[in-house]
């Protein structure tokens, strides 16, 4: 397990420094640094390294560290506020920004973003509007001496000039807002359809498509931020208090720990490889998305490569933290390739290997002992929180849902948390990412984008697991089926019946099920080291 988390922080490292880096130069920070510099793979080592548990250990954070991380928060955050068009929040934090002496140019910034925001009910304000608005935009231009957010003040240009010469009906996305209204209400109507009718993870693609519905409707406010003298719809809350926060993702992922048996795992472990390796399409995903003319940043680049990991809940997670404003369709494109598992991996699985290497029947795995089952949970988090500290809320939390289930000792508290407890939380986190599928941030060239990474990350994934275990086919001494190789993605356990599947079509005597329950429990923690790796390098 050690070599598994130690490759997943190699990988990302050398991802990380070959790409910009851009958390060096977060928000708020006293050195200001060009957009365009690039940053080395020595310097995604240094950054991984000062983000380790042993590091800190030694070298605590500083008042001043904590200080800036704070205005970087309060800069993120306000930044969040005005993408969800809840201008007295981000006013707040834009007032907060000032007192704490963030970066000038980075408040400039936010104050065009707002002033581009208020776009007038009353025709007769236009120019006002526009004259306001570009005046914010030449003051944030002023102030950008480093030249960090040039693409992103010319884009609010041209969205002021759009606004100026249109009528009273705002456009949102591709279409006008209450065309793009019932356009997404009938998105929302389409996942219902593929729960119901096909059976496609239809505990999340329901309540995502019900919210998707509950937050289009026109003038309910469902999922509307707080105003003066009015409260903020339930869906708001839903959303801040559960996935805001990350509480949802979080006791999801304790509920899957509690109905996951890690020994297939601890019988072969060298399968955990094969977990690693099914985590490459997200890196990949990630290049792309940065590769694709500014349409992404970094941030939404990482929350976009996540979905290559087919996991739900840390899509769910990672978005929420990196880029709130596409979590609706993070969430949507990751859940909806989870459901396609069957139809996506099998003809992939097929091209890459020969009918004999799906044939190959591997011998049987052998007894895990209670005690290694006890122990392997606690030495995953101490190993976790050493080398990756930032993944420790998604690895934490499904290490304890496994420990409650293997120490047989609290058989009530394990019952209620794959049970009534992810039940519940399932309904709200469902309700809570379909408030997100709001027209504005929906229908737009950014989800296209999302929609085809999504599936490339995915697609790599897969491939990549497969090739990996071909590899490991010819080294080992015992043979092992490449099949196992693509239940590496963490959709569990789908992706572990289909090599299953798959392998008995070739060999009807050939069950693999077992076998392939090893990389797919793999794959959920890797995909959670993925998670970390990301948050540390970008977040």
């Amino acid at each position: 397990m050690k070599k598994f988390i130690t490759m997943g922080l190699l990988a990302a490292a050398v991802i990380g420094g070959a790409v910009r880096v851009q958390a060096e130069e977060a928000p708020g920070s006293a050195e200001k640094k060009p957009n365009k510099e690039g940053v080395s793979i020595a310097d995604g080592f240094k950054k991984l390294g000062r983000e380790t548990g042993i590091y800190r250990f030694i070298n605590p954070q500083t008042v001043e560290e904590k200080h800036e991380a704070y205005k970087a928060a309060v800069l993120k955050t306000a930044e969040s506020e005005i993408t969800a068009r809840h201008a007295h929040k981000a006013r707040e934090l834009i007032e907060e920004a000032e007192k704490e002496d963030c970066a000038a140019d980075a408040i400039a910034y936010l104050k065009a973003k707002l002033a581009v925001l208020e776009y007038p009910l009353d025709p007769e304000k236009k120019d006002s509007y526009r004259a306001d608005a570009e005046r914010a935009i030449n003051d944030a231009m002023m102030a950008d001496i480093s030249g960090k957010y040039t693409d992103d003040l010319k884009s609010l240009e041209r969205e002021v000039l759009l606004n100026a010469t249109r009528g009273k009906l705002k456009r949102l996305g591709l279409l006008p807002e209450g065309a793009g209204q019932a356009v997404m209400m009938l998105v929302g109507l389409g996942l219902i359809f593929l729960a119901i009718k096909k059976g496609f993870e239809p505990l999340l693609l329901l309540p995502i498509g019900f919210g998707a519905i509950l937050t289009n409707i026109p003038m309910a406010g469902i999922s509307a931020g707080p105003m003066p003298g009015q409260p903020a719809g339930f869906l708001y809350y839903f959303y801040t208090v559960g996935v805001e926060s990350g509480v949802f993702p979080l006791l999801i992922f304790m509920g899957v720990g509690a109905m996951t048996d890690f020994g297939p795992l601890l019988a072969n472990p060298k399968t955990a490889l094969l977990g690693a390796a099914a985590q490459f399409g997200i890196f990949i995903a990630l290049l792309g998305a940065m590769a694709m003319g500014g349409l992404f940043n970094i941030q939404d680049a990482a929350a976009i490569g996540i979905i290559g990991g087919a996991d739900g809940p840390t899509a769910i997670f990672l978005a929420s933290r990196l880029s709130p404003n596409l979590l609706g369709a993070i969430a949507v494109a990751a859940y909806s390739y989870m459901a396609l598992v069957p139809i996506i991996q099998p003809p992939i699985m097929r091209a890459l290997t020969t009918k004999e290497e799906r044939g190959i029947v591997m011998k049987q795995l052998r007894h895990v002992s209670k005690t290694e089952k006890i122990v392997f949970p606690l030495l995953v988090l101490i190993l976790c929180l050493l080398l990756l500290p930032s993944a420790t809320p998604l690895i934490g939390m499904l290490m304890l849902g496994n420990l409650m289930k293997e120490s047989m000792v609290v058989d009530r508290l394990a019952d209620t948390a794959q049970n009534a407890l992810i039940n519940i939380v399932t309904i709200m986190l469902g309700l809570a990412v379909g408030s997100k599928l709001a027209a504005d941030k929906f229908l737009n060239v950014q989800t296209l984008g999302i929609l085809g990474l999504g599936l490339v990350a995915f697609m790599i994934g897969t491939a990549s697991g497969l090739l990996l275990a071909k590899l490991m086919n010819k080294l080992s001494k015992d043979q092992i089926n490449p099949l196992i190789g693509s239940a590496g993605v963490s959709a569990v356990p789908m992706a572990a019946r289909v090599s299953n599947k798959v392998g008995l079509e070739a060999n009807p005597q050939n069950f693999l099920l077992m076998h392939a329950m090893g990389p797919n429990v793999a794959g959920v923690i890797g995909s959670a080291v993925a998670a970390g790796v990301l948050l540390a390098l970008v977040g």
